[in-house]
């Protein structure tokens, strides 16, 4: 028989449960109610020990209300609304009330939204916050928002979809500002030991907007990407072992403050021998750096500005040759003799003053354009399972992480959607979307635990016959699971019960 909680053990035994919790919210006047009770114990019967069932009374506002302190919180009636989830709506009403601020200004607040958490990401459930994120990583925000009312039942706005990314992205900046705190403070301290650290950076130019939506400057995303190394047993492909990714719009300064955090949350950086950065020379990716880490400037970028910079062919495959021959010195007396050899009183003729610009950023980068493994400091043996390669990776995860989503289609993007943007597909490409969605929607009713309990209940195609198929496969003809119901009567029945 499920057990009845009231305000004071919520948190304790159902936000804080160890097991998967079935909350059932219930009125002694709700008939749909009273025909879920057998229902309800039978699972509790059926899934003992791996759920806890809990019985909440609607009252439950009414206690809050009772118990509050009458001098700060004035009651101004009930407010409707409702909880997302993937298998549809469910309506609730709960108290609204008038406070005052530490300013003395009124605020209003629901002490039921409060008490179970609703606050953290919003009134969305943490199965339907995880599909919206995942689609939104590969799909614009219009497209997300049809995607989801079109398999999950019910309408969401591209603007609901973007409120909850920018919640999310919020929330990971915070979480990164607190890791900044904490190295600060000398309380990081990751545990996680190697002898090497690869570390590679890049800007990615973004089309902005302004909150009108009128075009702005284009603006510069910093990204950043470390690994321990690669796969040995991959051998057909690169993997990276440890790869994490961090971008953002930040200044400069805060951005390596936050890769500082990073690096320091997951590894021991005392037992770090040597660190390796690979980069395009731009002056915010060196400020501020280990002075002792090995600088490589990257390849790619090398090889682009010698295309760009150089039209004559013959000319390119010399400079290219040379940069792969490592003779860094002829190189640069190359590109001087070119310039002076196709210098012009045209002004119109940019040849000559285009070489000299390679020059200038060849010969500023100069330490970094030999590989890392030529340039005469001894790397420390990888460990086991992990080989080091050539450098040159961050192109290609830009590409595939950023590029993809916040590039194509001329999008524009305002500076607070990009980098919450930017934070959350890290956050995937990191493998710790879910886990992140979880822990700020881990105050929501229904959670990422009713998976497991909605598995279970629609695992059968057949009525249980003889033994075989599942009891309760005719309570699932719709969204949510109600005796002969369908979809949206289902829906129709649980705002009944919940209003009543």
């Amino acid at each position: 028989m499920a057990k009845r909680v009231n305000a004071e053990e919520f948190e304790g035994k159902v936000l804080k449960s160890d097991i998967p919790v079935l909350v059932d919210f219930y009125s002694d006047s709700c008939v749909p109610c009273k025909k879920m009770t057998p229902v309800i114990g039978d699972v509790e019967d059926d899934m003992e020990g791996k759920l806890a069932v809990y019985k909440v009374n609607i009252n439950f506002d009414t206690e809050l209300a009772e118990s509050r302190d009458k001098k700060h919180y004035r009651g101004k009636g009930k407010r409707k609304t409702c909880i997302k989830t993937v298998y549809g709506e469910v309506e609730y009403k709960r108290t609204v009330y008038r406070t005052k601020t530490e300013q003395g200004e009124n605020a209003y607040v629901y002490l039921l939204d409060e008490a179970m958490q609703m606050d953290k990401i919003g009134l969305i459930s943490t199965n339907l916050a995880e599909k919206i994120a995942m689609t939104v990583t590969e799909s614009p925000y219009r497209v997300t928002a049809e995607t989801i009312s079109n398999t999950c039942g019910q309408s969401i706005s591209s603007g609901g979809v973007w409120n909850m990314m920018q919640r999310l992205g919020k929330r990971l900046d915070e979480e990164e500002q607190y890791a900044v705190k904490e190295m600060h403070a000398d309380r990081t301290q990751g545990e996680k030991i190697i002898p090497v650290l690869f570390e590679e950076m890049d800007g990615i130019w973004l089309h902005m907007q302004d909150s009108s939506h009128k075009r702005m400057k284009k603006q510069e995303m910093k990204v950043f990407t470390m690994y321990e190394g690669w796969d040995k047993d991959q051998q057909r492909r690169s993997t990276l072992v440890g790869k994490t990714m961090l971008a953002g719009m930040e200044p400069s300064r805060l951005f390596h403050e936050k890769r500082e955090a990073l690096i320091e949350k997951k590894y021991d950086v005392d037992e770090i021998q040597q660190r390796i950065l690979n980069g395009d020379g731009g002056s915010w990716i060196k400020e501020t750096y280990d002075p002792d880490a090995i600088f490589q400037l990257d390849r790619y970028h090398v090889y682009q500005e010698i295309l760009r910079k150089i039209n004559d062919r013959s000319a390119q495959r010399e400079a290219r040759n040379l940069f792969e021959e490592g003779k860094t010195e002829e190189l640069l007396e190359f590109l001087l003799v070119y310039a002076d050899s196709v210098e012009t009183t045209d002004e119109k003729d940019n040849r000559s003053r285009n070489a000299r610009e390679l020059y200038r950023y060849l010969n500023n980068n100069k330490a970094g354009l030999l590989p890392y493994r030529k340039q005469g400091k001894k790397i420390p043996e990888p460990r086991e399972g992990i080989v080091y390669k050539n450098m040159g990776v961050q192109e290609s995860q830009n590409c595939t992480v950023i590029t993809m989503r916040m590039k194509h289609r001329r999008m524009r993007w305002s500076v607070k959607g990009a980098s919450n943007m930017a934070k959350v597909l890290c956050c995937k490409e990191n493998k710790e979307l879910c886990r992140t969605i979880e822990k700020y929607t881990d105050g929501l009713i229904f959670n990422a635990r009713m998976n497991e309990i909605m598995e279970t209940l629609s695992a059968a195609k057949t009525s249980k016959k003889d033994g075989k198929g599942n009891r309760y496969v005719e309570l699932m003809r719709g969204h949510v699971p109600l005796i002969d119901a369908a979809a949206t009567a289902s829906r129709k029945a649980f705002r009944n019960a919940f209003i009543r």
